[in-house]
């Protein structure tokens, strides 16, 4: 469904069009930078109704120091987009450095989010783009939040809830999608978090978007084991053994309609998304869906395909939310160098699943 959003847009009405809330991030990143970058393209302007989320005046800084930059991309001048004013204490902002993410930074991103949801949740929005923001801002703060997709969730007042990566091929228009089972812990508490009733929450998510979102019955989702070579019969770990295999034999049976591939060696799993990806005419049946375990098995690969263009999507939320998928990225933030590419993915994969949500209501 995501390589057909110009087709299933194309006639929409002006008044009809997705309405979109598109958040700042940290004003001390690139998030800034990529959404005026972003709003240039034409296609975007036409197709949906944008309302920027954050502070005119430091937009405003950025676009005219940006604008310095000899060679640097078009950018779109903030005083022709429409921007919502987050109210913040003059102090704050004064503190608010590019390149330099701090307390202030966090205070601002942390208000700018806030504010989209409670409008979102009020129905002025359709749905929430997300800039990139940085957990240790928001922690400096006093924002004790894992990120943004747990804020999210709690003010949405949802406990089930996962973060889904989409990314279509360049080269072959497949699309990957994959979903983490954990996210933002230690390494060391995923074994310890990982369990049955855990992973029949994260798959039912994930069948259930596949459907809802993406109009995918009865599809293949592979399942990625905890330890190398999926434990090699608990030689390598016992997780596979006790609980895993136990668990997806039983979703086996509760889901003959499904074809549930796994627990897949972590090494080997991504080997058919890249070849789907790069266009090797030898791969057979990738998966529609790929559920990771934790956070680095599923966004290496990811990363490695598709950095800037994978897209962060929020699922189990009652309105769509999207981000472009990379961080703050404070090391270059001012130097008109960032890349834009994820975030006009991500502002079109939400109008598109906007646009469905709307269909199926008719």
């Amino acid at each position: 469904m995501y390589q057909n959003y110009q087709s299933n847009l194309i006639n929409f009405g002006k008044e009809n069009r997705p309405h979109l809330a598109l958040t700042l991030g940290d004003p001390a990143g690139i998030g800034p930078e990529v959404i005026l970058k972003a709003l240039t393209d034409s296609e975007i302007s036409q197709k949906y109704e944008i309302t920027v989320v954050g502070n005119r005046d430091l937009l405003a800084q950025i676009y005219h120091k940006l604008n310095l930059i000899e060679n640097l991309a078009a950018l779109a001048n903030p005083d022709e987009l429409s921007v919502t004013d987050v109210q913040l204490d003059g102090e704050i902002k004064g503190q608010i450095i590019p390149g330099i993410g701090n307390a202030a930074s966090g205070a601002a991103s942390f208000a700018y989010m806030e504010y989209a949801i409670a409008q979102t949740l009020a129905g002025k929005f359709d749905a929430i783009v997300t800039g990139p923001i940085a957990k240790s801002a928001w922690k400096a703060a006093g924002y004790n939040y894992p990120g943004q997709t747990e804020l999210l969730a709690q003010k949405s007042g949802v406990d089930r809830f996962g973060m889904l990566f989409v990314a279509r091929s360049p080269h072959t228009g497949w699309i990957l999608r994959t979903l983490l089972a954990t996210t933002h812990i230690p390494l060391r508490q995923v074994a310890d978090t990982l369990t049955p009733q855990l992973l029949t929450q994260k798959l039912d998510l994930l069948v259930e978007c596949l459907e809802r979102d993406f109009g995918i019955e009865n599809g293949r989702i592979a399942i990625a084991g905890l330890n190398p070579h999926s434990g090699e019969q608990g030689q390598l770990g016992h997780e596979e053994q006790d609980w895993l295999i136990p668990w997806l034999e039983e979703e086996r049976q509760k889901r003959p309609q499904l074809h549930l591939d796994g627990p897949i060696p972590p090494d080997t799993m991504w080997v058919k998304p890249g070849q789907a990806w790069y266009g090797n005419s030898l791969v057979q049946n990738p998966a529609d869906g790929y559920l990771a375990l934790y956070h680095d098995q599923g966004l290496i690969p990811v990363k490695l395909m598709a950095f800037d263009r994978a897209v962060n999507t929020s699922i189990g939320l009652p309105f769509v939310r999207t981000s472009p998928d990379h961080g703050t990225a404070f090391d270059i933030a001012g130097k008109g160098i960032a890349d834009a590419t994820s975030m006009k993915a991500a502002i079109h994969l939400a109008g598109e699943l906007v646009s469905q949500k709307l269909a199926q209501k008719k």
